[in-house]
């Protein structure tokens, strides 16, 4: 389908932007300097751009969409989530700065975050997990933006690490917005949804039994709070519960209430933690509930007598009853968004995410070294930008 030929269409995504939402970032294709490709995705028609806004210096991200290739199933659930970002506002969720259609390519402009994704840093840098503190930091940030978003009658429907974003400042923001979904019908708030994920494949391992199930009980906000508690798994662990499992087996195993977990010493037998390092006992990340022994105060970091095996730490009993809960298969005893903020796993964080995380994340650094001694238009500086961006998971930022 050739997208400009649907007028309508092309006025509805482009005619929302207002200054007051978008701030002042110019819907003009000349006021963006674009640097590196970072990232394609939808199937190649999505190319994502570091880019350099010239008015200010700024550096922004550019989801590049060629909307003459897109078919009509796509171009409504673009027009979906550009509606949801207009009328979202909190400092949790990653804003759009402006939406405007330059020749066949519709352009969505965000900030650039420089830590990347939640999953970046475990796949890069934290591949046994990140620590308790640093979780719980990412978590609430989660939380608070999860809270919003159900205040405001939406299930988001594709909570996962890749869909958290870590500013160079430590700021958390939620991203993922293609796939959520409003309760809100004929001015009327449903009390389920029935409507399954599109393009969803991706994301199953995060989903709660309810949404997997598809049956006529439907499912609310509160799977969002199962998709969390897998997070959580994902984050502690290094790796998502279920991942290797093939669909059908993974749905049997949600629906007969199998329950991921932390892994730690209370969780892993001590002779495998004895063991040399291997993760092939603990890599479905579930497991039978808390073993013998272990006094739980080392808050996630590894013990000084560790043996080498990456899951000889002990997370704290807060940490492991907040997962718990998330994870409930009845989505009745699982807690609201709200509820959770208040959680004690998160009495724990003493500063502002702005003065921890840089700190917490370290060895690893933000990608702020836009102004090197090379000129970025050479051959050389262009290429050490792309490397120390080639870490990047931006396909599945999902902007």
């Amino acid at each position: 389908m050739s997208f400009l030929a649907n007028e309508d269409s092309q006025e509805s995504l482009t005619s929302f932007p207002r200054r007051d939402t978008m701030g002042s970032f110019l819907p003009d294709s000349s006021s963006y300097e674009l640097l590196a490709v970072i990232g394609r995705g939808l199937d190649n028609l999505m190319t994502v751009n570091l880019a350099r806004y010239r008015p200010t210096g700024e550096h922004v991200a550019i989801r590049r969409i060629d909307l003459e290739s897109c078919t009509n199933d796509m171009v409504t659930y673009l027009q979906g989530e550009l509606h949801v970002s207009k009328l979202f506002h909190h400092p949790s969720i990653l804003p759009y700065k402006s939406v405007f259609i330059a020749e066949n390519e519709l352009w969505v402009i965000t900030p650039f975050m420089a830590y990347g994704s939640a999953r970046d840093l475990i796949c890069t840098h934290f591949t046994d997990g990140m620590s308790e503190l640093t979780i719980a930091y990412i978590l609430l940030g989660m939380l608070k933006a999860l809270e919003y978003i159900h205040h405001m009658g939406y299930v988001h429907r594709s909570v996962k690490a890749s869909h958290v974003l870590i500013s160079a400042d430590g700021q958390v923001c939620m991203s993922g917005l293609r796939r959520i979904f409003s309760l809100i019908r004929h001015g009327q708030r449903a009390k389920v949804v029935h409507d399954f994920p599109q393009y969803s494949v991706n994301v199953l391992p995060w989903l709660s039994p309810e949404v997997l199930q598809q049956n006529l009980q439907g499912y609310d906000s509160r799977s969002d709070i199962y998709s969390l508690g897998i997070t959580a798994c994902e984050l502690a662990n290094g790796h998502v519960p279920f991942k290797d499992m093939p669909a059908t087996q993974m749905l049997l195993e949600k629906l007969n209430g199998t329950v991921p977990c932390l892994l730690d010493t209370t969780t892993i037998p001590p002779e495998e933690l004895s063991m040399k390092p291997s993760r092939s006992g603990a890599d479905s990340g579930i497991c039978e509930g808390p073993g013998p022994g272990g006094v739980r105060n080392s808050n996630g970091e590894p013990s000084s007598s560790s043996g080498g095996h990456p899951y000889n730490r002990t997370f704290s009993p807060q940490f492991h009853a907040f997962v718990e809960l998330c994870l409930q298969r009845d989505p009745e005893k699982r807690p609201s968004a709200t509820s959770l903020v208040g959680h004690p796993f998160f009495k724990q964080i003493k500063r502002r995410p702005s003065e921890a995380l840089p700190e917490l994340l370290r060895p690893v650094s933000p990608i702020t070294s836009f102004e090197s001694s090379q000129p970025q238009d050479s051959p050389s500086g262009l290429a050490s930008l792309e490397s120390g961006l080639s870490h990047l998971e931006v396909d599945d930022w999902d902007f």
